[in-house]
């Protein structure tokens, strides 16, 4: 068969689904490239992640004799069939973006169920192994561990010990839920290369824990990739007033952590929300003026 993929958000970030669907048909003596307009393919696999407001679709290939769509931008019903799922993912089609680093789960699934994530409906309301390191890691220096929530598993602290284990730069690039965060669980992330690591305060009705939960890894961290503790992501534009906004900001940079701001549906969000990701997430600016009220974007240029 002669199999075309088309990565609908582009190519700018490695889509793990491609990758493993690239290996799977592979294995069984297929020809696999990128999809282009010339030539005639059996079967074209479409993948996209993101939805119409960030990722708008591309009309489907005539020069296909079948079309396969999937991705959290085409519906939360679709999944890989086990083999391909299961399989070590075919990092050459993406060469530059992957040189190097191995991308993938651990663990699927969170039990929280935020009202603005898809992972709870899409992966289950909890957090489940799916997975052992080596199943996509082979020695690579770099690690991006996509899970939503790993602390959530039951079995984190052995998924941490692979992690460890590796001695690789680990990227855990959704973050790690704070609220889980515990003496033991501290101890096994100190031991970890992380080159980032990112907490998120959503909900203000969740700060004694968030709070809690940040305190006690101040208090026990011995790697510190950004600002004095990490990073933590604040989402705006939701439910938080910007009064809210600003206490969560202030509280985080006296805390020794750098808060950065995340807008919901940021295309309809109010021009004061757009100002103060600005303010908050350029740390130059930051730095030189700690009072978002005095921040002026007319005069102080956000991008210097």
């Amino acid at each position: 068969m002669k199999i075309g993929l088309i990565d609908v958000d582009g190519h700018h970030y490695p889509n793990l689904a491609l990758m493993k669907l690239s290996a799977w048909h592979k294995a069984r003596g297929d020809t696999v490239e990128w999809w282009w307009g010339w030539g005639q393919y059996d079967r074209v696999y479409m993948s996209k992640v993101f939805d119409e407001t960030y990722t708008p679709d591309i009309p489907e290939p005539l020069n296909a004799k079948e079309i396969i769509k999937g991705g959290t931008g085409y519906g939360l019903d679709n999944k890989l069939p086990e083999e391909v799922e299961h399989i070590y993912p075919d990092y050459s089609i993406y060469h530059e973006l992957t040189k190097d680093t191995a991308y993938g789960f651990l663990t699927r699934g969170c039990p929280r169920g935020c009202h603005f994530c898809v992972v709870a409906e899409k992966e289950g309301r909890g957090s489940v192994k799916v997975a052992n390191l080596s199943e996509w890691w082979r020695g690579q220096r770099n690690i991006v561990l996509m899970d939503p929530n790993i602390l959530a598993c039951p079995d984190h602290m052995e998924l941490l010990g692979q992690l460890a284990d590796s001695k690789a730069w680990v990227d855990i690039n959704q973050g790690l839920d704070c609220r889980l965060l515990t003496e033991q669980n501290i101890e096994a992330i100190n031991r970890i290369k992380l080159k980032e690591i990112h907490f998120a305060w959503d909900y203000m009705k969740e700060s004694e824990s968030v709070l809690r939960g940040l305190k006690l890894y101040a208090s026990l961290a011995t790697r510190k990739p950004h600002g004095q503790y990490g990073t933590v992501f604040c989402l705006t534009n939701y439910d938080t007033t910007m009064e809210e906004n600003l206490y969560r900001i202030y509280t985080l940079r006296d805390m020794g952590y750098d808060p950065y701001v995340m807008i919901y549906d940021k295309p309809h969000a109010q021009r004061e929300i757009k100002h103060l990701q600005r303010w908050c997430n350029n740390r130059m600016i930051f730095k030189k003026e700690p009072d978002f009220h005095n921040y002026n974007p007319k005069t102080m240029d956000w991008r210097h």
